[in-house]
């Protein structure tokens, strides 16, 4: 690596790390949210993001919360009613997806 990518580069290993250690709980949340809400995992994705957006929350964080919740402690009302409102919203304007990029 040259001296003009090392940071790039470094940040980029970073960020790739850090997807391999979050994605498998993201990935086990997408499955929750499909079998409670009848999603396609498209759908489900977007509904992450939608509420880790409208929260405030990281996703990987959201997405533990929501694998927490099936056997452990009940979401917050406030993550509850974000989830609501975002498959609601998914279910009146098909089709919905967060922006590129994020």
């Amino acid at each position: 690596m040259t001296d003009d990518a090392g940071p790039d580069a470094r940040t980029e290993v970073i960020q790739l790390r850090r997807a391999m250690e979050t994605r498998p709980v993201i990935d086990l949340a997408r499955g929750v949210l499909m079998a409670s809400f009848n999603l396609t995992p498209e759908e489900a994705w977007t509904v992450l993001v939608m509420v880790s957006q409208h929260t405030n929350t990281k996703l990987h964080r959201l997405a533990q919360d929501i694998v927490d919740a099936v056997k452990g402690p009940s979401l917050t009302a406030h993550i509850q009613r974000q989830l609501i409102a975002a498959v609601t919203q998914l279910t009146i304007t098909p089709g919905t997806t967060p922006a590129q990029g994020e």
